[in-house]
This record gives C-alpha cells, structure tokens and sequence, in this order.
C-alpha cells in the first residue's frame, strides 16, 4: 500500500493532535508514505507558525525540524501536474495546495496502477474531492 498524506495529516506524525494516533497507525501499516513536493514547505510554515503562536516551545520547534528533515529523506516525494491542479480548482473549488496535493496523488494513481493507493487529509473538502477522482481516502473516524 501507499499512503499518500496531505500535509494536514503529515503534521499529525509531528506535532500531537487529534487523530495523530490514527495516521501513525496508517503509516506503519504503509510499505510506501508518499506526500507531495510542496509539503515540506508547508510544514515548515505550519511549524513556523506554531512557534510564533507559542504553541511550540523554540526547543521543540528546532526539535520537531530535525525530525521531520530527517524523515523528508525517507518519503516518496511526488511532484504534480500544474495544469490538472488548476482543473481541480475549478471543479471542487480546492485551495491551491490542496489541488496540488491531489493532483500528486493523481500522478501516483496513473503511474502504478498495480500499486494500492491510500489518500489522508484532515481537509474533508479534498478528501472528498480525491474520492471523487477514485482515489480510497482513509477517514479518521
């Protein structure tokens, strides 16, 4: 199986949340994890602001990059379809890395047909777009 997260779901391997349990679950269930190119940016933004809104400690914060700058190295990183990712703007009105999340995943679905592949994001609005292009998604509940 690959499990393809979005970075809502990826966040949840490094900072405690709700369903964090449950997609670390998933990951180990994985034999592939797989996110999108851009992810790494945004985790770094998602972590960036956790710090300035004291949600994380700088220790932790330096801590929590470290980890997850290791572990970059061990996902399979996609790359997208630009012009697929403006289509899913316009058909389920996505947010921009949302629809790029999906369309990576797409990529994936298209290149190994054989493989089965998971999608996990805490967005329902793109779970719910990727399950409309037949993509399984893995719900947290």
């Amino acid at each position: 199986m690959i499990l393809y997260l979005g970075t809502s779901s990826l966040a949840k391997l490094y900072v405690e949340e709700q369903y964090s349990d449950i997609v670390r679950e998933w990951v180990r269930q994985a034999e592939i994890v797989s996110t999108c190119r851009i992810a790494y940016t945004e985790m770094i933004s998602s972590l960036d602001k956790r710090l300035k809104k004291n949600d994380l400690s700088q220790k932790q914060y330096d801590m929590v990059v470290k980890r997850f700058s290791h572990d970059w190295l061990h996902y399979a990183i996609v790359d997208f379809d630009e012009r697929e990712a403006g289509l899913f703007i316009q058909k389920y009105g996505l947010r921009r890395f949302d629809a790029i999340h999906l369309s990576a995943a797409k990529l994936i679905q298209k290149q190994h047909k054989d493989i089965h592949l998971v999608f996990s994001s805490a967005d329902d609005m793109l779970s719910n777009a990727a399950a409309s292009e037949g993509i399984r998604i893995l719900a947290y509940q």
